[in-house]
């Protein structure tokens, strides 16, 4: 049964955790173990936690790129001129002119999207739940690793 059609175990908890956004990440230990248990035991609770923290990461995800991108466009309007001929013989602009309106709207895009990913990052639980996520892979990494690798990562 998929958990959009079932209901939530415990209707306090869950309306409680969904006026969060399923985040317990900034609660103390102790209030955090009746949270945690109904996550385990709710399978409602925590697939909306997973799309939530899904949402988020993709946001995150998103306005970085968005970013990169954006300091891409720069970096290529800086070393190519690929829109000399077509400012000059088709748009009748001065070249002069067309890259500095190319490069305040790279610049004013790269502004935007790094304000876009700071609200994302302060607004979203996304960077702990991506710092954890990370956690989580160097663990299974370190795992896998031979054993004489793990000698000398202890010294």
């Amino acid at each position: 049964m998929s958990a959009t059609k079932t209901r939530c175990t415990d209707r306090v908890i869950g309306d409680i955790l969904a006026s969060w956004r399923f985040d317990i990440s900034g609660l103390s230990p102790e209030m955090r173990k009746d949270y945690e248990q109904h996550l385990v035991e709710c399978p409602y609770c925590i697939a909306r936690q997973r799309f939530h923290r899904t949402l988020d990461g993709a946001l995150a995800v998103l306005t970085s790129l968005s970013a990169l991108f954006f300091l891409f466009a720069l970096a290529a309007l800086k070393h190519i001129r690929p829109f000399e001929h077509v400012a000059f013989n088709i748009f009748g602009l001065d070249i002069y002119d067309m890259y500095h309106m190319l490069v305040s709207a790279g610049i004013a895009g790269l502004c935007f999207s790094l304000i876009a990913l700071a609200l994302v990052l302060t607004t979203t639980p996304a960077r702990s739940y991506l710092g954890e996520l990370a956690a989580e892979r160097a663990k299974l990494i370190e795992q896998r690793l031979p054993a004489a690798i793990k000698a000398l990562r202890l010294r």
